[in-house]
């Protein structure tokens, strides 16, 4: 049943009676639509409101270059770049007005509240109103219309209100970093590229502002240069300032350019103790991505260096050596890894989705599962595992338990004796007895594989599904000249010769009649597969038909399947 909270919409899903579960909480890259808010309040995941949030980000990009370089200097405040500046006030205004339009997400709720009341009493009791709307304010024009054109004066300092908008720009490089579609490793070089231009152009045009504002000129770090600097273009003033800056910052330190009165000196030092921060945090972010890159490497030397030494702690051979190292290798250099990793820490709904996806076609294209229902294929495929050879390498050895059966999917692999038909070990599987033989990749092989544990758990209930499993096991087995030579391993395994898929045999014991103090003792015989089979043993056994066959309850046995193992049936004539 669907829950809704006044004034909200919910982000996860919910089901309606008699309707299904909807899909409009999903995000429109996952298949579903924009959640559906009521009139006129704008959705924040959709694609209209990012575009205008990206677009404000060009604004903000604007702002941070110009208003450190008017507030250094005030002849760059131009009648166009004035008018380039309300324009951006202007927009930022408008964005103020359409927050009191948006939905929020309440994070304890996890819920998209678009109550229009609420929007906008959470904006108004918000620090950030505060700071957008000073930020918005042309200060600058009000002052010199005021002053009637005249210098900005003290408030001039006001125009730094707009550095607010920085925030925007932060979210921004927090959402690409999350975002799979963008290198992880470029964004983080941009973003960290961006900040050391800011803090190039803030410490620019601070060391600029006290240039411009000395009172002897003169006794200026660009003053002693050229004393008419003030004269010239508000571009030679920078360009020295922004390469004082930048040679600052690398600690290269020509002295072609250096404070020349106490302000100046100042702020040097405190430029230069900033600077220490700076580039550790640079250098730091740059060695983590760098080191996040090579960790798989260090993991496989890691690994491989280890194996080497247990190689030689227990002097194993050469042969064996080389098979350890090359499944090392192959695990680190293919998805397996990847795979188990990713695999394990998903619902187990979306695990099977995916195996499914991955196996479903290698399970029925194989010859033993050829015409079984879709549900045994389901609940095959669920129970397997992947699993990677590398080329000469043993994928079942002869003689060992036949615990596992393999599925090939892709690669090559070739045996002593026969063909593998797609699969490998489903021989001794089948049969219940030690691999007749063993089965190595000839080239690189993906294979899946399930324990035959699982594989006869799976199989038994389904009955119809067993004997096709069985038919075509058998088929196989008749097509095939090979198997003729498994006379020899039927004949040595006389306990095997009843291929079932039910396992371990099921023992029971027959009597002639009901227990009594005359009766001679039941006999222990292994339940055929069906109640004639049943009856004609008795028969055997005994020298007489029965009509019935009865449990030590007293019920009527119907069905053969019902008869477990060290059950007492007794023959009623």
């Amino acid at each position: 049943m669907e829950r809704r909270g006044i004034g909200t919409t919910p982000m996860l899903p919910a089901a309606s009676i008699g309707t299904g579960v909807s899909t409009w909480h999903l995000p429109e890259g996952l298949g579903g639509a924009s959640p559906p808010l009521r009139p006129n309040v704008i959705d924040p995941y959709g694609w209209r409101y990012r575009w205008w949030q990206n677009f404000l980000v060009m604004l903000v990009a604007y702002t941070a270059w110009a208003s450190p370089f008017e507030l250094a200097m005030e002849r760059a405040s131009s009648r166009p770049r004035l008018v380039a500046d309300l324009v951006v006030d202007v927009f930022f205004g408008i964005d103020i007005a359409v927050s009191f339009f948006v939905a929020y997400l309440d994070k304890s709720t996890f819920l998209l509240v678009d109550d229009r009341s609420k929007i906008a009493t959470r904006y108004l009791t918000r620090p950030w109103f505060v700071m957008d709307v000073a930020s918005t304010i042309p200060v600058q024009i009000i002052y010199q219309l005021a002053r009637g054109g005249k210098s900005n004066g003290p408030c001039g300092f006001l125009i730094l209100l707009r550095l607010w908008r920085l925030r925007r720009a932060s979210k921004l490089f927090a959402r690409l970093e999350k975002d799979i579609r963008f290198s992880y490793l470029w964004t983080r070089f941009v973003k960290l590229l961006c900040v050391l231009m800011f803090v190039v152009h803030c410490a620019a045009c601070v060391y600029l502002w006290l240039a411009f504002h000395y009172r002897v000129p003169e006794q200026t770090w660009i003053g002693s240069l050229s004393r008419d600097f003030k004269e010239r273009s508000v571009w030679f003033g920078y360009t020295y300032s922004v390469y004082w800056a930048m040679a600052t910052l690398a600690t290269v330190g020509y002295g072609d350019l250096h404070a020349a009165n106490t302000g100046e000196m100042l702020f040097t030092v405190l430029f230069m103790v900033c600077n220490v921060f700076l580039m550790s945090y640079i250098i730091g972010n740059m060695t983590n991505l760098t080191a996040h890159g090579n960790t798989t490497t260090f993991r496989m030397r890691d690994m491989v260096d280890r194996v080497e030494r247990f190689g030689n702690a227990n002097r194993l051979p050469t042969k064996i050596r080389e098979q350890i190292m090359a499944s090392v290798q192959l695990r680190f250099e293919t998805s397996v890894q990847l795979q188990e990793e990713v695999l394990s820490q998903l619902p187990k709904a979306v695990r099977s989705d995916i195996e499914q996806h991955l196996f479903k076609a290698a399970v029925q294209s194989c010859y033993l599962f050829r015409g079984v229902s879709n549900s045994l294929i389901v609940e095959l495929v669920s129970e397997m595992k992947a699993e990677y050879f590398p080329p000469r390498m043993d994928i079942v050895l002869e003689n060992e338990i036949p615990t596992d059966c393999y599925i090939i999917v892709s690669g090559q692999v070739f045996v002593m004796k026969i063909g593998p038909r797609g699969m490998a070990g489903e021989i001794g599987v089948m049969y219940n007895i030690p691999q007749p033989f063993s089965i190595r990749s000839k080239t690189l092989a993906h294979v899946i594989r399930i324990s035959r544990r699982h594989l006869m758990n799976i199989v038994r209930p389904n009955t119809a599904d067993g004997d096709t499993v069985f038919s075509n096991f058998v088929q196989v087995q008749a097509e095939d000249v090979a198997f003729a030579s498994w006379d020899h391993i039927l004949s040595t395994n006389p306990d095997r010769n009843d291929i079932t898929l039910r396992g371990d045999p099921i023992r029971v014991v027959i009597h002639e009649e009901i227990p009594s103090r005359s009766s001679r003792p039941g006999k222990l015989v292994c339940l055929p597969g069906s109640l004639q089979e049943l009856m004609r043993l008795g028969e055997e056994k005994f020298g007489k038909t029965a009509r019935w066959i009865l449990t030590a309850e007293g019920a009527e046995v119907e069905d053969i399947r019902a008869v477990r193992d060290g059950d007492h049936l007794f023959f009623s004539c």
